[in-house]
């Protein structure tokens, strides 16, 4: 699998959206549309980028009751995104009913991974506020285990943790790093954070930048940046 730079379109309206990626003349990065962009949208922004020539990744987070997330990925199975994802935290039971909601009748279905811990928790806040005592980095590879032996094909999780993840769940599962500045950027709120070289280097299939792009002077400059330092 090649590994890519996924853009962060966190914007707030199709508007700003267009006039970002009108930036990228001749490109077609792929990107993620997160809950901001999504919810103020609907489903037409999905199919608009996705017309333009774009990967897609939807990233909605998805955790419920196992019935209620297989008819959700139903749903999403028809915009013909790329990429989607659910929280290993719902269980096993959930990730499988996703599956079984996002395959199509063919067969076919998007990349389905499921986030581990989020990256702007760290072990104080998941020991006080969610109650899990174990050390941050197990808890992740458990996660993630749970999330291939229910079929999933990769985790979203820290570019910290990508090495290990692949060490534990095999090379072929992807792992999707979020929390990835520039060694000269700012962190923004995100703890746990690494280069796109660092990234890179430890074994991530994918990293999601953000701000780092998307507030940058020239957007486009600091893409092409990140493709040289991840992909090479």
């Amino acid at each position: 699998m090649g590994k890519d730079v996924i853009i962060a379109c966190d914007f707030a309206s199709a508007e700003e959206t267009f006039k970002f990626l009108d930036k990228f003349e001749g490109k077609k990065p792929f990107v993620k549309i997160g809950m901001e962009l999504y919810y103020a949208e609907g489903p037409s922004i999905v199919r608009e980028i996705k017309k333009r020539g774009h990967k897609i990744f939807l990233d909605l987070k998805l955790h419920d009751i196992p019935n209620t997330v297989k008819k959700a990925m139903a749903v999403l199975s028809r915009l013909d995104v790329d990429m989607t994802n659910l929280h290993a935290a719902g269980t096993r039971r959930m990730m499988e009913a996703a599956i079984e909601g996002l395959t199509k009748p063919d067969g076919t279905r998007p990349i389905l991974i499921a986030v581990t811990q989020l990256t702007s928790t760290d072990q104080e806040t998941m020991e006080n506020d969610l109650l899990i005592k174990e050390p941050i980095a197990e808890v992740v590879m458990h996660y993630a285990e749970c999330a291939k032996n229910a079929g999933l094909d990769g985790v979203v999780c820290s570019p910290l943790e990508a090495g290990k993840v692949h060490e534990r769940c095999g090379s072929g599962f992807v792992t999707v790093t979020p929390g990835v500045r520039f060694a000269d950027g700012d962190k923004g709120d995100q703890k746990r954070v690494m280069t796109p070289e660092e990234a890179k280097k430890i074994g991530s299939d994918y990293i999601v930048v953000g701000r780092p792009i998307t507030a940058a002077i020239d957007p486009v400059a600091a893409y092409e940046r990140c493709c040289r330092e991840f992909i090479g």
